[in-house]
């Protein structure tokens, strides 16, 4: 009798047959399309170099003269905020888009959450951590490094003191004075397709929390 029952387990199971990745495909619930913007080649930077717009001493951007500018960094220090420091990809982003910045140079590699952040009706990369977080060393030595989103390019940035000094001020909370620079600097406002400001100027995104 068990040697019956057995043989009509073997029997029933060899009519089934064995689960696919099919059956999987088939019970998933269909995801909704995404789109994305097509990546964009890597710009120009010979010949770029930090700069401090007259408007705001406590941010830099970086680009080449009389061309709008490829980053800013900014430090934001308000009396009851441990101060921070915020980097922006001036690449157009897609709504509701988030990646990871990179920063690869001076002896370190610095990752920075970035998401898509409004300026003037246009997603452009932002983030931001406290000055104190070690992934901003990249910034922070002499030496030539690079930044890069995806899908926005890898930025150049040429050999300079300059953001490091903003990132010690920062950090120490004493007043930003660089160094002397080029008297030429990037125009202060968006990749071409942004709107500007009305004063010329990058409407300045909303400080991190």
């Amino acid at each position: 009798m068990k040697k019956f029952a057995a043989s009509s387990l073997i029997l029933l199971a060899a009519c089934k047959p064995p689960p696919t990745d099919a059956d999987v495909v088939r019970d998933m619930p269909e995801a909704a399309p995404t789109f994305a913007s097509d990546p964009l080649p890597s710009p120009e930077t010979e010949g770029a170099f930090w700069a401090v717009p007259e408007a705001d001493e406590a941010r830099i951007i970086y680009g080449v003269s009389g061309e709008p500018p490829l980053v800013a960094l900014r430090c934001v220090s308000p009396d009851d905020m441990i101060p921070a420091l915020q980097i922006t990809r001036l690449s157009p982003a897609d709504e509701g888009a988030k990646a990871l910045l990179a920063m690869v140079g001076n002896g370190h590699i610095g990752r920075i959450q970035v998401d898509s952040t409004d300026v003037r009706g246009r997603g452009v990369w932002h983030g931001g951590t406290p000055a104190a977080d070690t992934a901003w060393e990249a910034l922070s030595g002499p030496r030539q490094l690079t930044l890069t989103v995806p899908g926005a390019g890898m930025v150049t940035l040429n050999p300079s003191e300059t953001p490091g000094q903003l990132i010690e001020a920062c950090r120490s909370g004493q007043a930003f004075e660089p160094a002397a620079g080029p008297e030429d600097e990037p125009e202060d406002e968006p990749e071409a397709g942004l709107e500007p400001a009305q004063d010329g100027n990058l409407a300045p995104p909303s400080p991190i929390p």
